[in-house]
């Protein structure tokens, strides 16, 4: 969750109340956010530099990331301030500002919304806080820059109406920010590539045939989204009037990042929370429209639905009062069990009526909550049997003296197939954008983690023991998520003999733990494919068996499938055995691994 530092003396002087440090404590935990840190008695603070408070702020509360967030939701809540009715100025049309945008955008970076606030007041502290918001709606929710990147600009110093259009790198020359040179686009990327600050988000567009640029009337470069704004028109504390614009590959984001800028800064307005709007003209794909949209959402919630959650007995009218308290407008309405609630603009995090619930639990307050719900909703707390079953395996597994180990679930495509010598069956869930070659795909095995893991540990003294309890992924139609998780166990021996014995024993002891004993299987009951194969045979009695496979994963003569016979059918669960010469190459690993892999899930 995000920490935002504000001003202590400030933030008490904007609530009207000095607090003492319990005190302050109790109204953030009454309120749903943290107070992490006081700076006040840290010996490290300077003496010239006011005391901080750092507050923790829920991750859905994008309309607290700054001071003016925190000051006015607080306030609301102690009933201190009204919740603010923002609106939109009153432009002719003809008069409006507008952003005509180019279908070249469309190959980079399509969507953008523009707003203006007029005759705003800059001290040090409100500029600070500005570009503070700006920098962690950058960091949060707009995903460093990748899904939205904004600009603020001092509109005296352009004239509009502006254009949002794509050109060839050198094709667009400006002055970024607080520099003195004119670059183009290509000598942009190269200056800013070792920039500690902007560095980093040069490859979001570096590659891209076409950037994205913000002119002006007279073409003045305002901004090249996401890197960098122009000098030309970079804001001050002087600026009166300031033009925002936001360029996105998000079209919601974009609309929760634009409500949230203009809401947060409005009130230093002369005329307090009103909005100047920008016509947005997309003629190339019809979707001209104008921004930003300060609208509340009205939701019907039930009063019986938000009393049964939180073991209350609030009438729609007390229930409309407690939501006043978290500057929702909310009024009763016709039907006796629906009130009628406007969401403000500056809550995109509400989705559901449940979401509206757990704001009445806090304006109530979560320690006044009732023990336990009228309808006896409270239940204790219980595993998962598929969890359950594999502490069993892995407190079993480190009795025996193996090491439990926990890669990452995601893994490269190679190291999933080619690297164990097995072909894509296309089972596994592939990341549409991955950012480097080692986390390209879900995994459909539990090997190439512990392959891994034994690869960065080779200096340990042998032979290594490890095994992993986990999940992996296959795709999956049938299911609405068009995936599926399977929990596997697999293990790995890694020495100067291959072990392959150890692994077995290993096998044995753990199935027979799980009351799964070994038994002699009839000839007929064989299966040569990956794919595990049931069969029906109701007279055999349960247990497992093995059989040796020829496989490519494995070296020729020493691998075994695994077999076990519950309920009447028989099913291949996993396969043990000692790896090929040529995997244990592509792992960078000198001596002999045996690994075992079977699937927990039929055991359930």
């Amino acid at each position: 969750m995000p920490t935002i530092g504000v001003d202590k003396y400030a933030l008490f002087e904007e609530l009207g109340q000095k607090f003492t440090a319990d005190e302050f404590q109790d109204l953030c935990f009454d309120f749903g956010i943290e107070l992490d840190e006081d700076t006040e008695d840290d010996p490290a603070r300077p003496k010239d530099e006011p005391p901080q408070l750092k507050i923790e702020i829920p991750a859905n509360r994008y309309d607290m990331l700054c001071f003016e967030g925190i000051a006015l939701h607080l306030n609301i809540f102690r009933g201190k301030e009204a919740t603010p009715k923002y609106k939109l100025l009153q432009v002719p049309e003809d008069k409006m500002q507008s952003i005509t945008v180019s279908k070249e955008t469309e190959k980079v970076r399509p969507y953008v919304a523009g707003a203006i606030l007029r005759n705003i007041n800059f001290t040090q502290a409100t500029y600070d806080s500005f570009i503070g918001l700006q920098d962690k709606l950058h960091q949060n929710l707009a995903r460093q820059r990748t899904l939205v990147s904004i600009g603020t600009h001092d509109l005296d110093t352009i004239k509009g109406p502006f254009a949002y259009e794509a050109h060839p790198p050198k094709d667009i020359n400006f002055i970024p920010l607080n520099q003195t040179k004119s670059m183009d686009g290509e000598e942009l990327m190269k200056f800013y590539e070792t920039d500690r600050h902007l560095g980093r988000y040069l490859h979001i567009i570096r590659d891209a045939p076409v950037y994205p640029v913000i002119y002006d009337s007279n073409k003045v470069v305002c901004s090249l989204p996401p890197i960098i704004n122009g000098d030309h028109s970079k804001i001050t504390l002087d600026t009166k009037n300031v033009f925002i614009e936001i360029t996105a590959t998000d079209q919601t984001k974009l609309d929760i990042v634009c409500n949230i800028m203009v809401a947060m800064f409005s009130k230093y307005c002369e005329d307090q929370f009103t909005v100047e709007p920008v016509k947005i003209i997309s003629e190339h794909n019809g979707t001209t429209r104008v921004t930003p949209s300060l609208t509340s959402r009205v939701m019907d919630v039930e009063v019986d639905y938000v009393n049964s959650c939180t073991g209350l007995s609030e009438s729609p009218e007390s229930m409309c009062t407690l939501l006043k308290k978290m500057a929702y407008s909310a009024e009763p309405s016709d039907n006796k069990n629906i009130i009628k609630v406007a969401v403000p603009p500056t809550r995109a995090d509400v989705l559901h009526q449940c979401d509206v619930m757990e704001d009445v639990a806090i304006a109530y307050g979560f320690n006044d909550l009732p023990r336990s719900s009228p309808n006896k909703t409270a239940t204790i707390g219980q595993p998962l049997m598929i969890n359950k079953l594999t502490d069993i395996v892995r407190y079993e597994c480190a009795m025996a003296g193996w090491l439990e180990v926990m890669p990452l679930i995601l893994c490269g495509h190679d190291e999933n197939y080619a690297w164990l010598n097995r072909k894509d069956d296309g089972k596994a869930v592939k990341l549409a954008n991955p950012k480097t070659a080692e986390y390209q795909i879900v995994r459909t095995s539990l090997l190439p983690g512990l392959l891994k893991t034994i690869r960065e540990n080779k200096a340990v003294r042998l032979p290594l023991k490890i095994f992993e309890g986990a999940e992996v992924v296959f795709k999956d139609e049938s299911l609405e998520r068009k995936a599926r998780n399977e929990r596997h166990w697999a293990a790995a021996f890694y020495g100067k003999t291959s072990g392959f014995e150890i692994v077995h024993g290993l096998l044995d002891r753990v199935l027979s733990m799980l009351r799964v004993a070994f038994v002699t299987h009839d000839e007929g009951l064989t299966g040569k494919s990956m794919d595990f194969e049931v069969k029906e045979n109701p007279s055999k009695a349960n247990g497992y068996f093995i059989e040796e496979i020829h496989e490519p994963t494995f070296f020729e003569g020493r691998a075994a499938a695994i077999y076990v016979r519950l309920g009447g059918k028989v099913q291949r669960i996993g396969e043990f055995g000692v790896l090929h010469p040529t995997v244990l190459e592509k792992f960078d690993l000198k001596y002999p691994v045996s690994v075992l892999e079977i699937n927990l899930e039929v055991f359930l």
